[in-house]
């Protein structure tokens, strides 16, 4: 194993690679179209409701011709990219036994789009939105519910990717998920994460959409650029081992979501920074949930990607004006630029983890009482380099690095183990990278 030791000194120069940006990148920021957004959006309004318990025979109302519809766009876009997207319903049996949201047995079915990668098909990344919605009572599944933001925003921006990324060809496989009955209790995102698991899907990671299309908050704050992005700080499914190397050697806040949730603030950073990613150490809002933790649930990465300043009178509410507040999640409360930014980060994230290597495994650490820091690791294949990455272990982001090529163990002299915490990231060919692997071991020799 070759070893390579960074004098301090060294560790300010950077390599042209890491200099580079991807201008494909910034063609896909440019491809996405708030015009197309708009008309999805309003084509899922139209449907009257999409209410997990709605009518499914219907061709112009209730969730079945919303997932019809959806299905036949996918296809339509897979249809002019000569075939590239895989789309099939994917329907889990749910009993009216589940919970007091459920009032009878019904279908969820969630509408699936992959992108198979050409190196790595079995490697996945999704973004996902939600087809479903809801009034105040949620298991009213007659009144118009016309779900505009929550959720036709999310469900639009995970259909205009695939639009916009259906021209690329990726390494590992990208999905377009539209997620059922997330508003009677997740069941959608479980159904989905339980096919996963059962198909061996090596699911990098994912970007769940709920509700990116609103910039006036209840609060009085107007703003275009804000969004926040939740992660759980570490998996639920930790061993003990796991949990007690954190006590000690730190990572709690370095689970595999948050560092997604990182790789999208700086894929966003670089290449929209007229955009402002808010990092939410939280797996969800207070008290509230959303269809990336079924996947979370399961041990896969995932975060959600939202806007920043909500309005809580146009979330789960009968259409109504009540003491001159006009109450309802209706179109006219939505901007559609604003989506379309939101989507534009998804879209960008995706296509980056699209092209880049696997994730470094068995990243170890050593240097207890010594006057630096070392970090090995597996070769990850089809890597060009490494990112050693260190931070404050009070900094949110990864605010320092060293490329290196042609080794798997580094010595950062100069840099104390006990003051940072590390991390390793694989870069591809093109510049594009990994997400950042944490230690799981360490060594003393």
């Amino acid at each position: 194993m070759k070893k390579y030791y960074l004098p301090l000194a060294l560790l300010c120069f950077s390599t042209l690679l890491e200099a580079q940006t991807d201008p494909r990148i910034y063609e896909i920021v440019n491809s996405v179209s708030t015009q197309r957004i708009q008309n999805d959006i309003t084509t899922l309004v139209g449907f009257g409701t999409r209410h997990t318990l709605s009518d499914t025979l219907s061709e112009t109302r209730g969730i079945g011709a919303a997932r019809r519809w959806i299905k036949k766009e996918l296809e339509a876009i897979s249809k002019d990219c000569g075939g590239c997207l895989e789309v099939f319903y994917q329907r889990n049996l749910v009993k009216a036994s589940e919970n007091d949201r459920i009032t009878e047995d019904v279908w969820v079915v969630n509408v699936i789009a992959v992108q198979r990668g050409k190196k790595h098909p079995n490697r996945y990344i999704m973004m996902s939105g939600d087809i479903d919605s809801r009034v105040s009572d949620p298991n009213n599944a007659t009144s118009d519910s016309p779900g505009a933001n929550d959720n036709a925003s999310g469900m639009a921006g995970t259909i205009e990717a695939a639009r916009v990324l259906s021209k690329y060809s990726f390494d590992n496989s990208v999905v377009y998920a539209g997620l059922s009955g997330e508003e009677q209790g997740l069941f959608g995102g479980r159904g989905l994460a339980a096919y996963a698991k059962e198909n061996n899907w090596n699911l990098i990671g994912v970007m769940n959409n709920d509700m990116i299309g609103n910039t006036t908050g209840v609060d009085g704050v107007v703003s275009n650029r804000d969004f926040r992005i939740f992660s759980e700080p570490v998996p639920p499914t930790e061993t003990e081992r796991e949990r007690r190397s954190r006590r000690f050697y730190g990572g709690e806040v370095d689970g595999i979501s948050r560092q997604l949730a990182r790789y999208v603030h700086r894929t966003t950073q670089t290449y929209m920074p007229e955009m402002n990613p808010m990092l939410i150490y939280r797996l969800d809002r207070f008290g509230r949930g959303g269809h990336h933790r079924p996947f979370n649930d399961a041990g896969y990465a995932g975060i959600r990607i939202m806007e920043a300043h909500e309005n809580y009178t146009q979330q789960h509410q009968d259409i109504r004006m009540e003491d001159g507040i006009q109450y309802g999640d209706l179109l006219e409360y939505v901007d559609f630029g604003y989506a379309a930014k939101l989507t534009a980060v998804n879209a960008i994230s995706l296509a980056s983890l699209g092209w880049s290597p696997p994730t470094p495994e068995s990243v170890e650490i050593g240097g207890i009482v010594e006057p630096s820091a070392r970090l090995r690791w597996k070769p990850v294949a089809g890597a060009k380099g490494y990112k050693v990455y260190w931070r404050d272990t009070t900094s949110p982001t990864w605010d320092h690095f060293r490329y290196i090529e042609n080794v798997t163990e580094v010595t950062l002299e100069g840099i104390v183990i006990d003051n940072y915490f590390f991390g390793v990231a694989a870069v591809g060919q093109d510049g594009h990278e990994s997400p950042v692997a944490f230690p799981s071991g360490v060594f003393r020799n």
